[in-house]
């Protein structure tokens, strides 16, 4: 079975167990229509042309509560909205742009990155809001055409390879191989992480399983090669008597991210990486990033790199490493190669017409020889005639 480390399933049902009727905190006009909208997308009825049909994932529901009631409220102590369904594209249009200059912030004081996860999800309720009405007989206008939906490319930690033996050499035991696998594997932390089983080691433990059942929507399973370290994830496996149908690694996410946190900031303090994230700010997903960086030089093709960490489009790749750590690989050496073959090739060339000259010389030199010795064979011939017919 499937682990989920978030455990949205019993977030989202124990919320709904809790309501009294209404979501508190936010007008009950947009607790109504909210709580309808949540309600369709978990049985799946009204959802969007061209999506997959369905109910949605618990990870979907939570986020849209969480998102669309956060923006409610805002909008209330913001622009007056009581109704979400009375917002205008110019309030909108205004809503998010002061979430994205900082104007309008987060709970905590700090400012938002992925904006366009706002706007997708207030769309897609929108959307849902025009369906539900189209049935009605009523049309609603479309206020979302003109809402920006560029992606923010959020800031994370970037370490070089020495940085990543550093942090690893510091670390306990189990979280020392843990560093290790995440690096070679770059696998998605903590989802796909949390489901490898023991099982799933194969060739000595030179070959890891990523199965299809615990990869996330839009990508594939794979299986891949361990190239670093796989001696000390074998130790790791016997020292811990794991079976077949362990998991590899039994952790909770907020504590090892916590124990990555102040363990980079003991090594590294807090200055801000080359990736914009700050050292201290470390956690398991940073891994996959810094998996990139390390294996982009190193892999021959674009689709054996886009295999290896479960991606189908290209511009991932830049996404995940912005091309960190890479370098002009040209070297004199390189230059004096293919300087050589140059002047081979034309040394070849011209050999080549040479031999084409001798040939040429050969069959004329041929052919003078074979006239000298028909000429010198009419001779003898002629000579011979002349011998026998004269008297003695």
């Amino acid at each position: 079975m499937r682990i989920y480390p978030y455990n949205n399933k019993d977030r989202y049902l124990s919320w709904k167990e809790g309501l009294t009727g209404f979501i508190e905190g936010i007008s009950k006009e947009n607790s109504d229509i909210l709580l309808r909208y949540l309600n369709d997308m978990e049985i799946g009825i009204n959802v969007a042309r061209g999506v997959k049909k369905g109910s949605r994932s618990y990870v979907h529901l939570n986020s849209s509560r969480d998102r669309l009631i956060s923006m409610m409220k805002k909008m209330s102590s913001s622009y007056g909205v009581d109704d979400i369904t009375t917002v205008t594209d110019e309030q909108l249009h205004v809503f998010f742009n002061d979430m994205r200059n900082g104007k309008i912030t987060k709970p905590n004081g700090q400012k938002y990155i992925c904006v366009r996860d706002f706007v997708k999800m207030f769309k897609a309720f929108w959307h849902w809001h025009q369906r539900v009405n189209a049935k009605k007989g009523i049309q609603i206008q479309d206020i979302t055409v003109d809402l920006d939906t560029r992606e923010e490319k959020p800031d994370w930690v970037y370490l070089t390879e020495e940085q990543i033996r550093k942090l690893a050499d510091n670390a306990k035991y189990e979280w020392r191989v843990l560093i290790w696998f995440l690096y070679d594997t770059g696998i998605r932390a903590p989802t796909e992480l949390m489901n490898v089983k023991v099982s799933d080691l194969h060739n000595d433990f030179k070959e890891l399983n990523i199965r299809e059942e615990i990869v996330k929507i839009g990508s594939f399973g794979r299986r891949i090669k361990l190239m670093l370290y796989s001696s000390l994830l074998k130790e790791y496996v016997k020292l811990n008597n794991l079976k077949s149908s362990d998991s590899l690694f039994n952790i909770n996410y907020n504590s090892i991210n916590k124990y990555l946190k102040n363990l980079a900031k003991k090594l590294f303090g807090e200055e801000k990486t080359l990736a914009g994230q700050r050292y201290c700010d470390l956690t398991l997903y940073d891994f996959r990033h810094n998996s990139c960086c390390y294996w982009l030089p190193r892999y021959k093709s674009e689709s054996a790199l886009k295999y290896r960490f479960g991606w189908k489009e290209s511009d991932k790749i830049h996404y995940y490493s912005e091309l960190l750590g890479m370098k002009d690989t040209i070297s004199e050496q390189d230059m004096f190669v293919d300087l050589t073959r140059t002047e081979i090739e034309k040394r070849l060339e011209k050999s080549e017409k040479e031999r084409e000259i001798l040939n040429d010389k050969f069959r004329l030199l041929e052919e003078e020889q074979n006239v000298l010795k028909q000429t010198v064979a009419e001779l003898i011939h002629n000579f011979n005639g002349k011998n026998i017919s004269t008297p003695i």
